[in-house]
């Protein structure tokens, strides 16, 4: 521990309290650290009226969860044979536990107190003549019912200390998630409705640079042009957008055939893609697989 210096306070002046010596500029405490602060003032000595509980320094060396967890452990502690359990040596060292617990905790001791007496009168009943059985069968051992119980607890407690060691998810471990996308058609960005707009106004304007003044009537076919459009995607891996507008047949069949890929796009025989924003845009034969 670190040496502090104490340094006594000079005799206060005739008619000034000694609570008004900071006032006057003279420090109580010089060069000392204090040890801890009570209600935010400095502690600088230990107080000598502390009071301490009797429990606060109380240690359990051995923690039980019930009189027949005590009675195996003092019989499996001392090697004793289960089966031929020696009723006084265990009754005592038994009876010894439940006067400590007795004295704190009468509660607890309650079921304590319970087995005790039952193991009295276990010994009692072993001091006793042997009652006589019909059929010369041997008179039932008195601590039969009890060594059938200690065994079963054993059991039940071996079984539930093998259970606590398997690795549980949660204390133990915890399961990793990973999310991994997979899917069998590949997936493209998708086209937003104004590339389009302005991929066909695009297109329509270059269609009224080159566009002739000629009269005639032309009967079109939607179902036709999308088969022509079909045919021009066979074999082609993607297809500009552009590239299935012919601008030299005129205006009309530019409608049509644009009407013919939106009607192939709306029954999925097409793909209309876009690698971003601004792109080109391109088409292709929707992905089907075999």
């Amino acid at each position: 521990m670190p040496m502090t210096t104490i340094t006594e306070l000079p005799p206060a002046e005739p008619g000034l309290p000694t609570g008004d010596l900071a006032l006057a500029g003279m420090p109580g405490v010089i060069d000392q650290v204090a040890l801890a602060r009570l209600y935010g003032e400095p502690l600088f000595a230990m107080p000598q009226d502390l009071y301490i509980p009797p429990d606060a320094l109380q240690v359990f060396l051995e923690a039980f969860e019930g009189p027949l967890d005590l009675l195996l452990y003092l019989i499996r502690k001392q090697n004793f044979n289960i089966l031929d359990i020696p009723m006084a040596a265990v009754t005592r060292q038994y009876l010894v536990y439940v006067d400590e617990i007795r004295s704190t905790n009468l509660e607890l001791a309650a079921e304590y107190l319970l087995m005790a007496a039952m193991l009295i009168e276990i010994k009692s009943r072993m001091l006793l003549p042997p009652k006589k059985v019909a059929d010369g069968q041997e008179a039932e051992d008195p601590r039969a019912e009890l060594v059938r119980r200690l065994l079963e607890y054993e059991q039940i407690k071996l079984a539930a200390h093998k259970l606590n060691e398997i690795p549980q998810y949660g204390r133990d471990f915890l399961r990793a998630q990973v999310y991994v996308e997979q899917a069998l058609q590949p997936r493209f960005p998708d086209i937003s409705v104004v590339d389009l707009q302005d991929a066909w106004r695009d297109i329509v304007k270059r269609a009224r640079l080159v566009q002739h003044h000629v009269i005639s009537r032309e009967e079109l076919s939607v179902r036709e042009h999308m088969s022509i459009v079909l045919r021009k995607l066979q074999g082609q891996k993607f297809v500009e957008f552009e590239a299935l507008f012919d601008p030299t047949r005129g205006m009309p069949v530019l409608v049509v055939t644009f009407i013919a890929l939106l009607e192939l796009s709306k029954e999925g025989l097409i793909d209309v893609t876009q690698a971003e924003a601004y792109a080109p845009i391109y088409v292709r034969l929707a992905y089907s697989p075999t």
